[in-house]
C-alpha cells in the first residue's frame, strides 16, 4: 500500500517468475537482493562511468569494455587510501594524478 498525491491509499501489485516456491518474506528478500545489486553495480556504471552513453555497439567491443569498467570500479571500491571520498572523486583523482593511479594499482610511483 502507498499513499497517492491526494493522501489516499493505493494498492500496487508486482508479478515475478521463479523456479522455486517461496514464502512472501523469502521472495521479498530475493527481490531486495536483486535490486541491491542493480543499484550498487549498474547505477555506478551508468552514473560514474556513463556506460549507457558508450558508443561501442559492434562485435565484442561492448562486452570487453563492460568488463574493463567493472574491473576499474572494483579497483576504485577496494582502495583503502580514499575510502571516505566519493567514487567520482576517486576516479577523477586516478585520472589526473599519476601517483594516485599507481597507488590504486598497488604499484610504486615512477
Amino acid at each position: 500500500m502507498r499513499l497517492d498525491g491526494q493522501g489516499e491509499s493505493a494498492l500496487e501489485q508486482r508479478y515475478y517468475l521463479s523456479s522455486r516456491e517461496l514464502s512472501a518474506e523469502a521472495l521479498a528478500q530475493a527481490v531486495r537482493r536483486h535490486w541491491a545489486i542493480e543499484n550498487g553495480l549498474h547505477w555506478c556504471l551508468d552514473v560514474i562511468f556513463r556506460e549507457d552513453q558508450c558508443p561501442l555497439r559492434e562485435d565484442h567491443g561492448p562486452q570487453n569494455f563492460a568488463l574493463l569498467l567493472k574491473f576499474a570500479l572494483n579497483l576504485l571500491r577496494s582502495s583503502p587510501f580514499q575510502a571516505k571520498k566519493s567514487m567520482r572523486v576517486r576516479r577523477k583523482r586516478a585520472g589526473w594524478d599519476d601517483e594516485a593511479l599507481a597507488e590504486l594499482l598497488g604499484m610504486s610511483p615512477l
